[in-house]
């Protein structure tokens, strides 16, 4: 398989869409956390070929509708096969999760914020399982029972 064909992984980062200071307050937090997850991802990872698994970052952080169809045409023209969606914050799961039913998926709820994002990984994780799509939730390690 040639390398342009290789299956890759999307970054989707979430972000509470409301205005007037929140959005705009987690912007940079949030992209910067899906910059990580695909550097992380990229320096473990490996194709068969040796080469390092390639992510694609959605271009803007997603806080609604719109914004997530955008990353997901975008991903369907670079062979996204996989997604990660992170989020430090709470936001809308059903405006914003990952409907592709053809994508293996997993969610990072980080909760390093006063809006947790464990929150909404509980949250989206309970809205794949009823519309039938599995998803796997990562919990940051200083999460508790």
């Amino acid at each position: 398989m040639a390398v342009d064909q290789m299956p890759r992984i999307g970054i989707r980062p979430i972000i509470d869409g409301r205005r007037k200071g929140v959005r705009e307050s987690l912007e940079i937090q949030t992209m910067n956390m899906a910059k990580g997850a695909a550097e992380l991802i990229s320096s473990t990872l490996r194709y068969p070929n040796g080469k390092p698994v390639e992510c694609v970052i959605a271009d803007t952080t997603i806080g609604g509708v719109e914004e997530a169809a955008r990353c997901a045409a975008k991903f369907s023209a670079m062979n996204v096969t996989a997604t990660l969606s992170v989020t430090p914050c709470w936001c809308y799961g059903s405006e914003t999760m990952d409907m592709d039913p053809l994508t293996q998926k997993a969610v990072w709820g980080f909760n390093g914020t006063e809006r947790p994002g464990a929150v909404y990984l509980a949250a989206v994780l309970a809205a794949h399982a009823q519309k039938g799509l599995p998803a796997f939730g990562i919990y940051g390690h200083d999460v508790q029972d």
